[in-house]
């Protein structure tokens, strides 16, 4: 098994259906109330891209992904079309978008993260797969210069400084990324009859843990 540093054909990408889902484990008590928990840390996203199949040359292209992955055995990256910037869908990325860390003087290492907030709650997203090119890095307000003051790890999402960024410095962040996913089907099954005729097939893909 093994992370192929390659991203899902975005033609065929545009168009699918799917998102975040979360695991909640619900217990109804005797006295009415309920008692709710999750194993879940983050959110897992799942998708289904037959939906964007439109021609026979998108199936093959398809089933040669598909093969050259083996299946399910190797991961990919896949762009989430809905949420794939640290920014709004609309926005382009700026270096103040996310605040990933605070200085201390010793830390050099910081990981790139997508706050979500709603309501006075916030759930923090590890973002490990960051799109080459699109990183932008600030300190305390000043945008920094990529492979001067920090290199970025495209595998892994984190960012590495140069020199520590100081006590109570903030570091902030903005930048393109996909989802690692693998295939959750074993087999491609398609009927070129029935494709044709409007049909298409179900191309299940779901995030993986890194």
């Amino acid at each position: 098994m093994a992370f192929h540093e390659v991203r899902f054909p975005v033609k065929l990408s545009f168009g699918s259906v799917g998102g975040p889902e979360r695991r909640t484990e619900v217990v109804a008590l005797a006295n009415g109330f309920e008692e709710r928990n999750t194993p879940w840390a983050e959110a897992r996203r799942r998708y289904d891209a037959g939906v964007s199949l439109r021609s026979l040359d998108d199936i093959g292209e398809l089933i040669a992904f598909f093969e050259a992955r083996q299946g399910q055995l190797h991961a990919f990256r896949w762009k989430d079309w809905t949420d794939y910037k640290s920014c709004a869908p609309s926005a382009t990325p700026v270096y103040t978008d996310q605040v990933i860390g605070t200085g201390d003087g010793v830390r050099t290492g910081f990981q790139l993260t997508k706050a979500y907030a709603s309501g006075g709650y916030v759930q923090v997203r590890r973002i490990v797969k960051p799109v080459a090119g699109t990183v932008r890095v600030g300190l305390q307000g000043d945008e920094l210069a990529e492979a001067v003051h920090y290199a970025v790890d495209g595998a892994s999402g984190l960012i590495t400084f140069a020199s520590p960024p100081a006590v109570g410095e903030t570091v902030t962040a903005g930048f393109e990324f996909d989802v690692p996913v693998r295939f959750d089907t074993e087999a491609i099954q398609v009927s070129v009859a029935s494709f044709q005729a409007g049909e298409v097939p179900n191309v299940p893909v779901v995030e993986v843990r890194l």
